[in-house]
Parts: structure tokens; sequence; C-alpha cells
């Protein structure tokens, strides 16, 4: 009977070591795992930033030259510029 409690206490002793150093194991996953998940945000925070910004460059040279052509009148090269009058609004020749 001693023998078989012996036993039962070495078995207990490694069970418990084993299920400690599997708790140690979570903790040590669940920091790596919060540690993904700030890594995550800041890149997607930077991603945001980075297509806000080319978004801006995209539009912003869109703009510039929607307004060259608008009120400068300037065209590309190799693009023909055609100005349609409206008769009502045309100055006679003098």
């Amino acid at each position: 009977m001693r023998i078989i409690l012996i036993v039962l206490a070495i078995l207990l002793v490694l069970v418990q070591i084993r299920f400690w150093q599997e708790v140690r194991e979570v903790r040590s996953l669940r920091a790596m795992v919060e540690e993904q998940f700030e890594e995550n945000e800041r890149l997607e925070a930077r991603n945001e930033a980075l297509a806000a910004e080319v978004e801006d460059l995209r539009a912003g040279l869109e703009a510039i030259e929607e307004r060259a052509r608008a009120e400068l009148g300037l065209i590309r090269k190799g693009e023909e510029f055609f100005l349609i009058v409206d008769p009502e609004h045309a100055e006679p020749d003098p």
C-alpha cells in the first residue's frame, strides 16, 4: 500500500510540474499574441496613412492638371485644343 501512495505522489508531482509548465507557456503565448496585435494595429495605421498620402498625391496631381487646363488653357503634348464659343456670348469682329 505504501508503494502505491509513493507512486501516486510522484505521479501527482509530475502532473503538477507539467501543468504549471503549460500555464507558463499559455501566458507566454498570450503575451506574444498581444504584442502581435499591437504590431498589426501599428502597421494598419501606417498603411492607412500611406494610402491617404498616395490618394492625396493622385488627387493633388489631378486637381493641379484640371486647374491648369481650365484656368490657364494648358494642354498635354500631342493633344489638340478646340474652343467652342457660344454665339450668344461671342464678341463681334470689329
